[in-house]
């Protein structure tokens, strides 16, 4: 795989999304209904539901930003 393959495969077709309840910004890429693939911009500690947690290396997202990104699936916000 070359260095243009692989950041393709990692990057392409990430978009920008920001949470609409706390602001907190991630890339998105929706593979399809049932996988989405999240790249954080900041640490997770930026949103608020993870900083709270007590593990936020066992949550993956929160609720409130997997709202977000259903949201903007289904308004077209992401692309193909």
């Amino acid at each position: 795989m070359t260095t243009d393959e692989r950041t393709e495969f990692l990057s392409g077709g990430l978009r920008p999304l920001a949470c609409d309840a706390c602001g907190t910004k991630v890339l998105v890429k929706k593979n399809s209904p049932q996988h989405t693939s999240i790249q954080w911009t900041t640490t997770s500690a930026s949103c608020p539901v993870l900083a709270g947690s007590d593990s936020p290396a066992l949550l993956d997202t929160c609720e409130r930003l997997s709202a977000t990104i259903a949201r903007a699936a289904l308004a077209g916000e992401l692309g193909g």
